[in-house]
């Protein structure tokens, strides 16, 4: 079953995969791109080719050898046609299985490498004040370099999802999305100087 997770913006951590694999790409195509970097488009399909024939660490084996049970053949010479379905079939489920056990092998070694360093997200409730990160706010100031590194307070609307909260923003921030991911929350710490 296949199941639908929505991420927030400024939040990379959520689709890690995803980036890695825009990261490679970028870095192919920087290598043969023109100098006005206008034809990367005519690049983009053998940097998918070369990147799905290349073998992943995660799975020991090329994402072509998972989906199809075999590698590209680049000589023609010794291109089979007449491969029995019945042998590839297997083959292709013993290939399946291999990268499904490493795959939740390499799953398991990184939550538990992530998990250590983890701290426990804040729980905020509705009406709670919190301060919000401006790293990813634009605001008039010339130079973030003096600005603000929180904003706020800000009161928590609702929860979204198990890490995502609603805020209450002011009239003159109606251009930004409302809902933030708990990473760019601290809750707002009451002074205990009297008046």
């Amino acid at each position: 079953m296949i199941s639908r997770d929505l991420s927030t913006a400024f939040h990379p951590e959520t689709d890690g995969q995803t980036e890695r694999v825009n990261q490679i790409l970028e870095q192919y195509l920087c290598m043969y791109v023109s100098y006005h970097q206008d034809d990367w488009n005519t690049w983009l399909s053998l940097a998918e080719f070369a990147y799905n024939n290349a073998e992943h660490s995660s799975t020991k084996q090329s994402p072509f050898l998972t989906i199809y049970g075999r590698n590209p053949n680049f000589d023609s010479v010794h291109i089979s046609q007449d491969t029995p379905s019945g042998r590839l079939s297997t083959n292709l489920q013993s290939v399946q299985k291999v990268v499904k056990e490493e795959s939740e092998s390499v799953i398991k070694r990184f939550r538990k490498y992530v998990d250590r360093n983890r701290a426990i997200p804040p729980d905020f409730q509705p009406g709670d004040k919190v301060l919000l990160a401006s790293k990813n706010i634009k605001t008039t100031r010339p130079t973030k370099k003096f600005s603000e590194r929180w904003l706020g307070p800000f009161e928590v609307l609702k929860k979204i999802g198990s890490h995502a909260y609603h805020l209450k923003l002011p009239q003159q921030c109606k251009s930004v999305h409302p809902v933030f991911h708990v990473s760019l929350l601290e809750p707002v710490k009451q002074s205990t100087i009297p008046n």
